[in-house]
């Protein structure tokens, strides 16, 4: 099973209900996102940075969490000032640097992120159970919880099932490589996999029905009504607001 491993702590923002730090993830999110003024950019990161400082995340797994978005940002350096119009900074040879084009790698790197840091502070520091029990009182459609749920509960399974169907191929003398038959082999193995998970999907479905599953998902994570849930609301709400308002009268 994936590792939660920030979803179980004492500081404010472990206190906050579910359902609210959802809700504040939407419009903080959505409102970095759409931003495209630089400066404002940054004051999104600051605030992205005063959540993780809230949940009293450690530091060094947090940039671990943050390493693949790297990768892809490093991707997005290499290519994109290189291929943007605009003034040219910098040539060489047939190579140009515009300003136009830094100016957006800034901009994509730092939403980026912002918005990774904001998941992480927001929805990390919740059990999967919490966050269903979250999306389910938002009024997400039921189906689309059970998904999320029990992909993330069965995905280990799955992924130990596609193992040892390539284990057992290997011990049959397959070798991969990049020739139409080690591409044949994986279709079947990926037809296998599918295969098999759905028939397990019908087993634990009808082990939930014999279990009493009625459609409902309960949690047994209390959360009681407090000000401070309020509170975090307005100010996310109230600070996203501002500075959507800010960007447009800058513009």
């Amino acid at each position: 099973m994936i590792e939660e491993k920030f979803a179980y702590g004492s500081s404010f923002i472990h206190k906050l209900d579910p359902q609210i730090r959802i809700l504040a993830l939407i419009v903080l999110s959505f409102a970095a996102a759409l931003c495209d003024n630089l400066y404002l950019a940054v004051i999104y990161f600051v605030i992205s940075i005063i959540l993780i400082s809230l949940a009293g995340l450690n530091r060094i797994d947090v940039l671990k969490r943050l390493k693949p978005l790297f990768w892809f940002l490093l991707m997005i350096w290499i290519i994109l000032p290189l291929t943007f119009d605009g003034d040219i900074m910098y040539r060489f040879y047939w190579l140009k640097i515009t300003y136009q084009g830094l100016i957006l790698c800034c901009k994509i790197t730092i939403k980026s992120i912002t918005i990774m840091l904001i998941f992480v502070a927001l929805i990390a520091t919740m059990t999967i159970a919490s966050l269903g029990s979250g999306l389910h009182r938002i009024h997400v459609p039921d189906k689309m919880v059970f998904l999320i749920l029990m992909s993330y509960r069965y995905i280990s399974v799955i992924e130990e099932e596609y193992k040892r169907l390539l284990r057992a191929a290997k011990f049959r003398g397959f070798k991969p490589g990049t020739n139409v038959h080690s591409y044949k082999t994986f279709a079947y193995i990926a037809g296998m996999l599918f295969v098999r998970a759905s028939l397990r999907a019908q087993r634990v479905h009808q082990a939930m029905l014999c279990r009493g599953f009625n459609q409902k998902f309960h949690t047994l994570d209390e959360y009681p009504p407090n000000r401070l849930n309020l509170i975090f609301l307005m100010g996310i709400f109230g600070a996203s607001l501002s500075l959507v308002i800010l960007e447009i009268i800058w513009v």
